[in-house]
């Protein structure tokens, strides 16, 4: 016997049936609703076919950096890499036209970064044919112009003011003569896309500037040709923002009073303090508009893992590598035993309020700089920002980091433990033990 479905024997029973007036307005109306249930049905498949798959709109790891340093430099494409996020250690520098300006940064008023200046300023002129941009007060400078090589580029040379002009898309590849607050202040200058930075060491501590100027030409040269390592380190994006006139009290969403203000990016750390005032510091933490406790201290250090290396390890945090996605917490002489300084994922939104209860005001600072005011009931809001500092290095992600411990903090330096001139046994090493020796 062939199979007949149940909607199929259903038909031929009611087609069977006297059609009788009733029962002819009950098989209409069946028919009806049978015909809007699949309209309905086909309609619904439409909109989940039309309708983009749900994504969420934020990770914990953080957003996603852009990979576009300046008008022509970028990170080099693995093709062999299936990670929807490119291993960091397998990041390179590449360039899609060829470089031909180079912002020159220098330690100002150090007589030791003058004659490398010159050098690589007369040989970057003149043989590899680049504009030259420098900032108009290094021109002004007495140590400078006072040189004798100063008339060969005096005219030549392309200036700048801070604040003033702007070097937004005019500027391919940064190279900093000076200390680690060289390229501090270099990252000041672009507060979006950042030119790939090359940092020599000609300062008092180096860490953030793995090379050295003895061999400046082939290294440079390297660099200009590209595919050379490089390391993004991430920085911080600051938003100020000042309590509404009308807000008199918090509620459960304590930031809906206050009026956006001010946007900093920083490469080390925000520190927010109690400046001169001899009161205990109080601020309140929220993470993830999640109120997370109350800071009664000094003050605070919200650092990136560039940072944990300055400000933060000096409070006693620990120290991150510059590819770890994350962002650390330490607390400044905290009136707390138990306060330990904590490491959050990178993709989390901090905002710091001084505390109603705090009996005086706070005072914030941005890798060392633009210190402002914070007054009860202001909100300083803190995010991994998308604009992260290309910073070019010597030999590769890691030997780099692991060589200024060493060479900078001398990291785990001390004198070796000797060797025993002949062996214990096991024996004697026991009979030792048992005698209390």
């Amino acid at each position: 016997m062939p199979y007949v479905s149940n909607e199929a024997l259903a038909a031929r029973q009611l087609n069977q049936k006297p059609q009788t007036p009733q029962l002819k307005k009950i098989r209409n109306e069946s028919i009806q609703t049978s015909q809007l249930d699949n309209r309905l049905s086909t309609s619904m498949e439409n909109l989940a076919e039309s309708r983009p798959p749900r994504r969420r709109t934020k990770s914990l790891y953080g957003v996603s950096p852009n990979c576009k340093f300046g008008p022509k430099a970028s990170v080099m494409k693995n093709q062999a890499n299936v990670l929807t996020i490119q291993d960091p250690g397998s990041q390179r520098l590449t360039w899609y036209k060829s470089p031909l300006t180079v912002l020159i940064i220098k330690k100002i008023l150090d007589e030791q970064v003058i004659q490398p200046f010159f050098d690589l300023s007369l040989w970057l002129l003149k043989v590899k044919q680049m504009v030259v941009f420098v900032e108009a007060k290094v021109l002004e400078e007495d140590l400078v112009v006072g040189h004798r090589q100063f008339k060969d580029i005096k005219g030549k040379l392309c200036s700048f003011k801070e604040g003033v002009d702007d070097l937004t898309d005019k500027i391919d590849l940064i190279i900093c003569l000076g200390g680690d607050g060289t390229l501090l202040y270099a990252s000041t200058l672009f507060q979006q896309s950042v030119p790939p930075i090359m940092a020599f060491h000609l300062g008092s501590l180096g860490f953030l500037s793995p090379f050295e100027f003895d061999d400046f030409k082939s290294k440079v040269t390297t660099v200009l040709q590209g595919n050379v390592p490089l390391s993004l380190r991430t920085r911080l994006k600051c938003v100020i923002a000042k309590k509404g006139p009308d807000c008199d009290q918090l509620d459960d969403a304590p930031f809906k009073h206050v009026e956006s203000k001010q946007n900093i990016l920083v490469l080390n750390e925000v520190v927010v303090d109690r400046g001169c005032m001899p009161y205990l510091g109080n601020l309140d933490l929220y993470i993830e508009h999640k109120y997370i406790t109350s800071v009664q201290g000094d003050g605070l250090i919200i650092s990136t893992p560039t940072g944990s290396t300055a400000y933060a390890a000096a409070a006693g945090a620990s120290m991150v590598h510059p590819n770890v996605p994350a962002i650390v917490i330490a607390p400044i002489c905290p009136h707390s035993l138990s306060f330990r300084p904590i490491v959050v994922p990178a993709g989390v939104e901090i905002k710091l309020m001084v505390s109603p209860n705090a009996r005086s005001d706070a005072w914030v600072s941005f890798d060392g700089r633009n210190r402002l005011q914070l007054s009860k009931g202001d909100v300083l809001k803190i995010s991994t920002s998308i604009f992260p500092i290309p910073s070019i290095c010597n030999e590769d992600q890691i030997s780099d980091w692991f060589d200024s411990l060493g060479r900078c903090l001398h990291w785990n330096v001390r004198k070796p433990q000797k060797a025993f001139s002949h062996a214990p046994s096991s024996e004697s090493l026991l009979s030792d033990s048992d005698n209390g020796r």
